[in-house]
C-alpha cells in the first residue's frame, strides 16, 4: 500500500455492528491485531467461535478480483492439508463484502472478510530451534508446490508487473533509494541492487516458475508445542502479497525473515534451506542467486518500510521494526560476502539433510 489515507480507521463499534449485520454474529469480544496496511480485529462470538475480520486498505479494494484468487487460495490450501485460515459468507452468501465508509479521508470502499481464527503464537515468540527451521522451509515449499496445482479463473492477477513486493522487481527500488539518505544502507543497497541485475536477471529465466505467498514473515506463521519440547507450525496468514514468481523468491524471502529473529542471523539459512529442498531440491541456477535474493529482500524492506513511514508516521512503530532489526543483517552479509555466507548455509545444510 504506498496511497496515503488508504488504510480503513474502522471504530470497534462500527466493527460490531459490521460482524451483526454481515454475519448474524454477536460479538463478545474484540481487539485489534496489527497490519501493515489493512485493519484486523479479533473477533470472539456469544455464539461460538472466534474470528479475524480483515478490512482491506482502499487501494487494495479496488481489485476485488485479486481479494477472491488470495481468498480461493486459502481455502485450496486447507483443503490440501496446510494449516491457511479459510473465508465464511457473509448473510449474502459472498466471501467478500464491500462497505462504504468516511475514515476521515472522504467516503472511500473498504473489502471485508471474515476469516477463521487458527490457534497458536507468531513463530517470533518462540526458539529458533533448527528443527523448527526445518520445518519452516518445508512447510514453504509444501505450500508453493500445492499453489501451482491451483486453478482459478482470475489466476491472471497475480501476475502483478509493478508490485513492489516482488522479488522479480527488486529494481523498481532505484526510484526509492532516496528515502535512505545520507545511511550508510545507501552504499550497500546500490551495491545489492547492482549484483541482482548482473547476477540475477540473466539467470531468471531458468528459474522455476511458481506462485508465491510472498510474505512467509515472523508475524505470518504460527506454532504451537508439539510433543517433543518443541513446536510445530499451526498457521500461515496473510496472503496480500500473493504473486506470480519463482519456488528460489519463496525460499529467499523465508531465509530473509527468519534471520531477524535469531541470535546469530547466519545460522538461518542452513536449516530452511535442508527444509525446503526436502521437497524442491534447487537447480544450480537457483543455488548461485539465493544469496543475491536474500539481500535483495533485505533492501525491500529497508527501503519500502522507510518509504510507506512519510505516508503512514502514526503507524512508525510497526513498520521500522523489520529494518530495526534487518538493517544490521544485511550489512554483515554484505560484508562477509556471497561465497562466505553460501559455504555456511550449503555446508550446514548438507549435515542437517546427513541426519534426517
Amino acid at each position: 500500500m504506498s496511497v496515503k489515507n488508504a488504510k480503513p480507521n474502522f471504530s470497534q463499534s462500527q466493527v460490531v455492528e459490521m460482524v451483526e449485520r454481515l454475519f448474524r454474529l454477536t460479538p463478545s469480544e474484540i481487539h485489534s491485531l496489527p497490519s501493515y496496511g489493512d485493519q484486523n480485529f479479533y473477533v470472539a462470538a456469544m455464539e461460538g467461535g472466534e474470528y479475524v475480520l480483515k478490512i482491506m486498505n482502499s487501494e487494495d479494494s479496488k481489485n476485488s478480483s485479486l481479494l477472491e484468487v488470495q481468498t480461493y487460495a486459502m481455502s485450496y490450501l486447507h483443503q490440501n492439508g496446510l494449516p491457511a485460515q479459510t473465508a465464511l459468507p457473509n448473510t449474502s452468501g459472498q466471501l467478500l463484502s464491500l462497505e462504504e465508509t468516511d475514515c476521515g479521508y472522504g467516503c472511500q470502499e473498504y473489502l471485508v472478510r471474515l476469516l477463521t481464527y487458527l490457534p497458536g503464537t507468531t513463530i517470533s515468540k518462540v526458539p529458533l530451534t533448527p528443527q523448527l527451521l526445518y520445518e519452516t522451509g518445508k512447510t514453504a515449499a509444501r505450500m508453493d508446490a500445492i499453489l501451482q496445482e491451483m486453478e482459478h479463473h482470475h489466476l491472471s492477477e497475480l501476475q502483478r508487473e509493478n508490485f513492489l513486493w516482488s522479488l522479480s522487481n527488486v529494481l523498481l527500488l532505484e526510484k526509492y533509494i532516496h528515502v535512505l539518505g545520507g545511511d550508510p544502507l545507501n552504499k550497500v543497497v546500490k551495491s545489492v541492487l547492482h549484483q541482482y541485475e548482473t547476477s540475477v536477471v540473466p539467470q531468471r529465466s531458468s528459474f522455476r516458475k511458481c506462485i508465491n505467498h510472498g510474505d512467509f514473515n515472523v508475524l505470518n506463521v504460527l506454532v504451537q508445542p508439539d510433543d517433543s519440547d518443541g513446536d510445530r507450525i499451526s498457521g500461515i496468514l496473510d496472503f496480500g502479497d500473493m504473486n506470480s514468481g519463482y519456488y528460489i523468491h519463496e525460499l529467499a524471502i523465508t531465509i530473509m525473515y527468519m534471520m531477524m529473529e535469531h541470535p546469530n542471523p547466519i545460522e538461518v539459512g542452513g536449516p530452511v534451506l535442508a527444509g525446503w529442498e526436502s521437497v524442491l531440491p534447487l537447480s544450480e541456477a537457483e543455488k548461485d542467486c539465493l544469496y543475491v535474493l536474500v539481500l535483495s529482500r533485505f533492501c525491500q524492506s529497508s527501503v519500502l518500510s522507510r518509504q510507506t513511514l512519510a505516508l503512514h508516521p502514526e503507524n512508525a512503530e510497526y513498520l521500522m521494526s523489520f529494518s530495526k532489526k534487518g538493517d544490521p543483517i544485511l550489512q554483515q552479509l554484505w560484508e562477509l560476502g556471497k561465497e562466505q555466507v553460501e559455504k555456511v548455509w550449503f555446508h550446514s545444510a548438507a549435515k542437517f539433510s546427513d541426519r534426517k
